[in-house]
Order: structure tokens, then sequence, then C-alpha cells
């Protein structure tokens, strides 16, 4: 059961779909109508809004700000084997902002979603990074 959402804007919901459930495994719970789709990975539920006029999370703003994707703001995905994943997923054609960087916690790199929304995906090098709380994730 998810217990985090996160909502991404996309210029198209149904590449993200594609995108997020072909690569990232995560699984599609619905999608109502073509500005919106709910998918969830574990405990995190993602919600797609294409900008729309008519209502909802991808509405613009009072001020007439629409919602854009991209930006640097992100969730993190914890993999058990990032270069395993990165080769993967570079053979799939998708793109990557930069190279695997290796920090005091993780090694991690940024993937862009079809829309330019950035994902990190992260493996722990130091246990008290992983979100399993043991070190690297089976």
């Amino acid at each position: 059961m998810a217990t985090v959402q996160v909502r991404y804007i996309v210029h198209d919901v149904d590449a993200a779909i594609a995108f997020y459930t072909t690569h990232l495994g995560f699984r599609l719970e619905m999608h109502p109508a073509p500005p919106f789709a709910m998918l969830s990975l574990g405990e995190l539920r993602l919600a797609l809004s294409a900008p729309n006029p008519r209502g909802g999370g991808g509405q613009a703003m009072p001020d007439g700000r629409v919602p854009q994707p991209g930006g640097w703001n992100r969730f993190a995905i914890q993999v058990p084997d990032l270069e395993a994943s990165v080769a993967r997923l570079r053979a799939a054609g998708v793109h990557f902002r930069n190279d695997i960087v290796t920090g005091v916690g993780a090694k991690q790199i940024i993937v862009d979603d079809p829309s330019g929304n950035p994902v990190e995906l992260f493996e722990p090098i130091a246990a008290e990074a992983s979100l399993t709380g043991g070190g690297r994730r089976a």
C-alpha cells in the first residue's frame, strides 16, 4: 500500500505510463482520463498529470502560471546494481542527465522521464543510506 504520493506534470500521460512501467517497475493503478494516471512502486504512489485547463493537478495557478515538467526536485529509487540498471536503460534509449557519481552514502545517477522530469536511481554504499535499513537491497 502506498504511503507517499508524488505528482509529476508530464506532456504525455501515456508515454509516461509506458516509461515508468516498462523501465522502472511501476504498476498502473488507474488511468481514468487522458490527462491523469496513478502508478505505484512499493510505498510510493506517482500521480501523473498533463497540463489541463479543466481542473485537477494540471490546472493553471490563480496567477496564471501553468504547471510544467522538469526542474531538479525528484524522488529516488534504490536499485541493487546501479551499473547494470544504467546499462539496461541506456540500451533502451533512456536519457540520463549525468553519469554515475559517488557520494558519501550512495552511488547515483539522474534519469529523465519522457517529459524531462528527473528520477534519481541510487545504490547505497553505506548501510545508513539504504531504504531497507540494511545496506544493499537484494
